[in-house]
């Protein structure tokens, strides 16, 4: 074994910066053959098109097809009869040249495949492709929030914001909130008290995270504060990267209440007083509770001089069984194509 020399001072800095940029051209070499191969479908999903158009072509062309091609390229996979039907359904679906290549070029062909078979709108589409594009959700993460029905409730919470926040922040945090909240994945029943409902949620905080939306980070659980001399203890302490400010979440288990927003007005002013830093900006609260009175919550919130929000929480299955059957899982996506999509 050759002996080992004496490294220079400045060896593993560089060493790291190194492997950061080596991993990073790995990156760009994986999202270019991405690119690429997204970009092959839609056009030979465009031919397919402009021949059945044209010329009448039927399922047994698209089978002869896929034949000869497989035969020409037998290292290429993603040239089953079935994958050339998703590039023609691919290509019917998005028809703007400009929007494939500099949007959906940057997701991978499974992203395509549950964007397909999940929505019916382009609008919808759209919103989710670019929601995972921001955050950067595997497709199990993109079929999740399509299947939890992510785009109707995001935005949704009642908030004082507009009033209570400066633009562009005011827009920012609505948008992070949503109403209803799903928490079905913490196997309680309808009648769980607030602390049942706090110790499910550390014990699933991935989840929770996740359903809370990107830019969430979990501080604590029954937070202490002192004031006056006297214990305060916040339900959920979180901070939120992109806001760069303290979020208060209080758990109600019943009805929502006007007083409520007082008991929650005090613990944002001990988190702004205690917590925050310089850099941070106002703390927001959300109450999440049972059920709510829209037009009670919205008095309250109003009266309310601190940036809070009210939503619903939901801690049983919300989608109709009929639905849920009805669309196909990624799984089955992936199980029909046996391994020939190229993605």
């Amino acid at each position: 074994m050759p002996d080992i020399l004496p490294l220079p001072a400045d060896y593993a800095p560089w060493l790291a910066e190194l492997k950061g940029r080596i991993h990073s051209a790995q990156q760009r070499a994986a999202l270019a053959v991405n690119r690429e191969l997204v970009l092959l479908y839609w056009q030979i999903g465009r031919d397919i098109l402009a021949r059945q158009g044209r010329e009448g072509w039927g399922t047994k062309v698209i089978e002869r097809l896929a034949q000869d091609l497989r035969s020409a390229f037998p290292e290429m996979k993603g040239f089953s009869s079935r994958n050339l039907k998703y590039m023609r359904a691919f290509a019917e679906a998005w028809s703007e040249a400009e929007f494939v290549q500099e949007v959906l070029a940057q997701l991978p062909w499974y992203h395509q495949l549950a964007l397909l078979d999940k929505l019916r709108t382009e609008a919808e589409r759209r919103w989710y492709a670019a929601k995972a594009i921001e955050n950067g959700w595997s497709r199990n993460v993109l079929v999740i929030q399509i299947e939890t029905r992510l785009h109707e409730r995001s935005g949704k919470a009642l908030t004082n914001f507009p009033d209570q926040l400066p633009r562009p922040l005011s827009d920012l945090a609505r948008e992070s909130l949503k109403d209803p909240y799903r928490l079905d994945f913490l196997g309680l029943g309808e009648d769980a008290q607030e602390r049942a409902i706090e110790a499910a949620i550390v014990q699933h905080i991935t989840d929770f995270l996740l359903e809370l939306g990107a830019g969430f980070a979990f501080v604590g659980r029954q937070v202490h504060l002192e004031v006056g001399g006297e214990d305060f203890f916040l339900d959920l302490l979180f901070y939120h990267l992109k806001l760069r400010c303290f979020v208060v979440i209080e758990l109600k288990a019943g009805a929502f209440k006007p007083e409520h927003t007082g008991q929650l007005g005090f613990y944002l002013t001990a988190v702004d007083a205690q917590m925050r830093q310089e850099h941070d900006g106002p703390t927001i609260g959300l109450l999440l509770c049972k059920s709510k009175n829209k037009v009670v919550a919205e008095y309250a919130l109003r009266d309310s001089r601190q940036p809070m929000g009210v939503a619903e929480y939901q801690l049983i299955e919300a989608l109709p069984a009929e639905l849920q059957t009805s669309l196909p899982s990624i799984e089955a996506i992936e199980q029909a194509l046996s391994g020939d999509s190229g993605g």
